[in-house]
């Protein structure tokens, strides 16, 4: 592990252990970080034989981190999505749409570099099939939430949906998340256009 992985997992830690100090819904939290719980020991371990860029960590980190706020006051009723709801004019706290958004906006890179790398494939396959990653882990983790919601307390499972009584909630977090998808590989298509590598054009 290098210092920067260091710096970003000590940063990472120091937030969830903020974060799981007296959560707004303690079922809530805990429903929220199972994920956490399953994928961070993941990335560490695969980390070992698979390392991928500081770039693709560091987005990581920073969805993480905004997943573990949500975590500790629920995504309905964090501090940021009362202001995002000032700012769009909203009737709703908005901080549930920026976290689907930035899912595909941040982790959409990392999975376009696991997939060059496991496939090798090049042009239009390296930027269609992460965006249809990113909507189908979208479209799983709303039917995850569904199973979940209807199986615990119907607090927790309310505060977990985060729906905030708007019925199409599912659709417009994975239109979100695929649109920051879209954005993101948009700018890497410009990036690598602009400063191809010296192995030849823009992958």
């Amino acid at each position: 592990m290098s210092r920067y992985h260091a710096f970003l997992l000590t940063v990472f830690a120091a937030v969830w252990g903020w974060a799981a100090i007296e959560p707004v819904y303690p079922h809530d939290w805990l429903l929220e970080n199972y994920l956490v719980f399953a994928f961070v020991p993941i990335i560490l371990l695969t980390g070992r034989h698979f390392r991928l860029s500081d770039l693709s960590y560091t987005l990581i980190t920073v969805f993480m981190l905004l997943h573990v706020a949500g975590s500790h006051y629920t995504y309905a009723e964090a501090p940021f999505g009362f202001t995002l709801q000032q700012w769009f004019g909203s009737e709703r706290n908005m901080y549930d749409r920026l976290v689907h958004f930035c899912f595909g906006l941040l982790l959409v890179y990392p999975l376009r570099e696991v997939f060059v790398r496991m496939t090798k494939m090049h042009g239009a396959a390296a930027y269609v099939f992460p965006l249809v990653l990113v909507q189908a882990f979208s479209a799983s983790y709303e039917i995850i939430e569904w199973l979940v919601a209807i199986r615990v307390d119907p607090v927790a499972g309310l505060a977990f949906l985060g729906a905030q009584g708007d019925v199409w909630d599912a659709q417009k977090d994975m239109g979100l998340a695929v649109i920051g998808a879209a954005l993101a590989l948009l700018v890497v298509a410009l990036v690598r256009w602009r400063f191809p590598t010296r192995s030849g054009p823009a992958a």
